[in-house]
């Protein structure tokens, strides 16, 4: 027996009271899961269902690790220039004022300084959403000011690597940035203030050639791709048919360039546990 019956054949709901389902009620994982989308805000974007973690930014990241999300951002106004006059299909000037609109920030990466558990850290976050998160001049400039930050006022320092790479349009000005970056990371560990280095997926490129891979410890999110050319490129490059998981965090922790995979939910008491440990203080519970 049917569980209703229709009256009248075919759609009588005229298109004007016709509601659209609202966008963004639901998630979708890669393994297939739908997750809602409040449930994964809760769970600070982590799939409950798969262990999932979906890319988030600067200001997913300072809400994690800065207590009650007070914090002072550091040099915010910072803007590129076009000094080479690139162009391509678009002016870099007028992809650089998409990217501003699309999403509220001034470049890919956001600096700041607050409290985590209580004590002082300085903290730079990548935004992948910003050009694929990808390292021109801004970026470096940035990492560099707030290194100095910490520096100036012996604070640790946290680095949230999430990158594409070096910026085409600023070509040897983005490259000039691993080098500014690496030195300034040397002038820190001569402090003797502490570095932890976080990559996120994806961490690539530039970034990995820098300063994502000299922190005095190594970390990374589950699953995240870290690598410096991507696996397609290696791939295609070797003739060879590439490893199960290769370039995630887990093969690379199993040979030996991680220090430790954490979700999501443990970074902000794994990384002031490091913290506590590395200046040999109590640690904090």
């Amino acid at each position: 027996m049917a569980w209703f019956k229709r009256k009248d054949k075919g759609i009588q709901t005229p298109t004007e009271e016709k509601k659209d389902t609202p966008k963004g009620l639901w998630y979708k994982t890669p393994s297939g899961k739908i997750i809602d989308t409040d449930e994964l805000k809760r769970n600070l974007y982590v799939s409950p269902e798969d262990g999932y973690h979906v890319r988030v930014g600067s200001k997913e990241y300072f809400e994690l690790f800065f207590d009650n999300n007070e914090f002072t951002e550091l040099n915010e106004k910072l803007t590129a220039k076009d000094p080479l006059k690139f162009q391509d299909t678009k002016k870099y000037p007028e992809r650089l004022k998409a990217a501003q609109e699309k999403t509220g920030l001034k470049d890919a990466v956001r600096t700041a300084v607050g409290k985590s558990q209580g004590k002082d850290l300085v903290i730079a976050s990548m935004d992948f959403a910003f050009i694929g998160g990808s390292m021109g001049s801004v970026v470096g400039e940035k990492i560099a000011r707030a290194i100095d930050y910490s520096i100036q006022n012996n604070t640790p320092f946290l680095m949230i690597s999430k990158s594409g790479g070096a910026r085409m349009m600023e070509a040897s000005l983005s490259l000039m940035q691993l080098v500014k970056t690496s030195a300034k990371l040397a002038q820190l560990a001569d402090a003797k203030i502490p570095y932890i280095s976080l990559c996120t997926d994806p961490t690539t490129g530039g970034t990995t050639a820098s300063f994502a891979m000299l922190g005095d410890i190594n970390i990374a999110e589950p699953n995240a791709l870290i690598a410096f050319a991507g696996p397609r490129v290696v791939k295609d490059t070797t003739g060879k048919e590439l490893p199960e998981g290769f370039q995630r965090s887990e093969f690379v922790l199993e040979h030996g360039f991680l220090d430790g995979i954490y979700e999501r939910k443990d970074l902000k008491k794994q990384v002031n546990l490091y913290l506590d440990l590395i200046q040999n203080q109590p640690v904090r519970a």
